[in-house]
């Protein structure tokens, strides 16, 4: 839905965050915005070739889910947050004059008793629409904001979402889809987990989860540990615990052939601590593959740290330094199930699969419409 422009305003200019070749139309551009448990993010861009550009952006941590776990609905304190940073998207989407959109919220407002009743209040303060997706589109996006990080070499893929409110995994069987089909296949799944598209080959879903915990909730959830690494412990395993239901649980793969892609601020948290950067580089983390032993020194020294070491650490950042524990906590138990040589870390989520699906679908890409 196109939000409602004020009373009085003319045309908007086309302002872009980078320099692009031509000037942006309008009409080419697509919006895509996620409301999390903890954070929410909104990026417009234009496709571009087989990719797309990113014009502009915007991501604040609102921490909507605080207190959801005790109280069960959301807070007035937190929905206020949330409205100021929607007004700020809702804006952008008028400068940009942005027609194609697709507005999401997930765990939080799933779960919370006046979910439904703050997506109706979004509507009356910002003019914005937004759908509460149900865990399988959450999981599906997620995947398919991934497709391009797919190895040619990988049989079996597990893609691992950490987000604020809940955690989603899909693993997906790619021995059948011959290796440079492989990222096209994932893509494909932007119409359903179930079969491919035509004469395409398809990629297999062997099973998929949305286990209910995130970095905050997880976090919240064992609060009142005092001790820094029986807290951490406690987390990773009741975190374990929650994978029972999900059949690859008892199968671990060969090394070879198999691929996790982690999406998620832990994740790259993780990565950007293994590089040892100052600054946060998005082109040097996204798509880095990281060992098991090298997430697990990563952590290691977190730990060390203690939670004073942490709020000070310049590799963490203060809106990560409270959750890292608990997302390291989750990471730390896939790895435990899973090890692997080849976990790819994706700066991408779904922002990323929803433009990825709402061009695809229009056949704007290069090679699709998928």
């Amino acid at each position: 839905m196109t939000p409602k422009r004020p009373k009085g305003a003319g045309v908007f200019p086309k302002a872009v965050v980078a320099p692009v070749p031509s000037p942006v139309d309008p009409a080419s551009l697509y919006a895509a915005l996620d409301l999390g448990t903890n954070s929410c993010r909104m990026l417009i861009a234009q496709p571009k070739g087989s990719q797309f550009h990113v014009v502009d952006s915007f991501s604040k941590s609102v921490q909507l889910g605080r207190g959801l776990e005790a109280s069960g609905r959301l807070s007035r304190s937190s929905m206020s947050r949330t409205i100021q940073a929607l007004r700020i998207c809702r804006k952008k989407l008028i400068k940009h004059d942005v027609k194609r959109m697709r507005l999401v919220a997930t765990e939080a407002c799933r779960r919370a008793t006046n979910g439904k009743a703050f997506m109706a209040n979004i509507r009356r303060e910002t003019g914005l629409d937004l759908e509460i997706i149900k865990p399988e589109e959450e999981a599906r996006l997620a995947v398919v904001s991934c497709a391009p990080l797919v190895s040619t070499k990988t049989e079996q893929l597990l893609v691992v979402d950490i987000g604020g409110g809940s955690t989603e995994l899909v693993w997906i069987d790619l021995s059948k889809v011959p290796p440079l089909d492989r990222a096209q296949s994932i893509m494909r799944m932007g119409r359903g987990f179930s079969g491919g598209v035509g004469d395409f080959p398809a990629a297999s879903v062997v099973d998929w989860i949305s286990v209910p915990l995130g970095v905050a909730t997880l976090r919240e959830m064992f609060d009142d540990v005092e001790d820094d690494a029986g807290r951490y412990a406690l987390m990773s395993v009741h975190f374990e615990e929650q994978l029972a239901d999900f059949s690859p649980f008892y199968h671990e793969p060969p090394r070879e052939g198999f691929q996790i892609i982690g999406t998620s601020g832990t994740v790259t948290t993780v990565a950007a601590t293994h590089l040892g950067l100052r600054r946060y580089d998005r082109t040097r983390v996204d798509g880095l593959r990281m060992t098991s032993e090298q997430i697990e020194r990563v952590i290691q020294g977190y730990l060390a740290m203690g939670p004073k070491g942490r709020r000070v650490n310049s590799h963490i950042g203060r809106d990560r330094q409270s959750l890292i524990m608990s997302g390291s906590a989750i990471l730390q138990a896939l790895l435990r199930v899973w090890p692997t040589d080849r976990l790819s870390v994706a700066d991408r989520g779904l922002r990323e699969g929803i433009l990825y699906s709402q061009m695809s679908s229009d056949g704007v890409l290069e090679g699709g419409p998928f």
